[in-house]
């Protein structure tokens, strides 16, 4: 099995002074002002429209896709949000038990465990290292977490290709026994006015771990690349 660390990718090629100048003819539009348009009079004509009048619905015009890796769970919430286009990794196509996949299940490192980054067999798991004590020892006990989750995870990547190998179960039926902690894939494309639902919801305290860990530092990259539309949305650091 792999275990990996969550992270995001955006694909789109993002020029936030042109997105800015776009945002600013649909705007001036509505009032008529195209010929108040300058060089340089974007930023503070978006900055008036969407902050002082609070006239989100001119920065629909302009979208951003990104590709987030996540786990299974974190990738239910996303899809929560209706305006929205997403492509997902399926688990009713995907056979994790071949070459494709180097014949191994990727899960996701629930971020209030200390698990390195890596690819692990049932050898390692055995060996004595802090984090994968032997299990007999702690099997009703949370003194281990890591070790506990470890070996869960194990056994599922084991049922699963069991499941497939020598079952004959098409992955459809076998993804069943695959957990929250799956990976999975998502490419996500909103228009500007949902990312900025998105950020407020989905950085609070409020929301899951997981999905902050995600969503903060996209947060970050996204006022960024385009200030003004999302400057004002805050985040309290864990």
């Amino acid at each position: 099995m792999k275990l990996i660390n969550p992270y995001f990718e955006i694909l789109s090629k993002v020029d936030g002074e042109e997105i800015l100048k776009s945002i600013e003819i649909a705007g001036r539009t509505c009032y008529k002002s195209e010929d108040k348009i300058t060089e340089d009079s974007a930023k503070k004509f978006v900055q008036m429209i969407l902050h002082e009048r609070h006239h989100e619905s001119v920065i629909e015009h302009e979208k951003v896709t990104v590709k987030v890796v996540c786990d299974r769970g974190v990738s239910h919430e996303i899809v929560r949000h209706r305006l929205a286009s997403y492509s997902q990794e399926s688990t009713r196509y995907c056979n994790y038990s071949i070459d494709k996949f180097d014949n191994q299940i990727t899960f996701i490192i629930p971020c209030w465990l200390d698990i390195p980054e890596g690819e692990y067999d049932q050898r390692l798991l055995n060996e004595n290292e802090e984090w994968f004590k032997p299990l007999s020892h702690h099997y009703n006990t949370f003194d281990w977490p890591e070790n506990y989750w470890m070996h869960t995870i194990y056994d599922i990547e084991k049922s699963y290709n069991y499941l497939i190998k020598e079952l004959n179960w098409q992955p459809q039926q076998a993804r069943s026994v695959l957990p929250n902690s799956l990976k999975t894939e998502i490419v996500i494309t909103y228009n500007l006015r949902e990312w900025r639902h998105f950020f407020k919801l989905r950085t609070s305290k409020a929301a899951h771990p997981q999905m902050r860990e995600i969503a903060c530092p996209m947060l970050d990259k996204f006022k960024e690349l385009i200030p003004i539309i999302f400057d004002d949305i805050e985040y309290e650091s864990n």
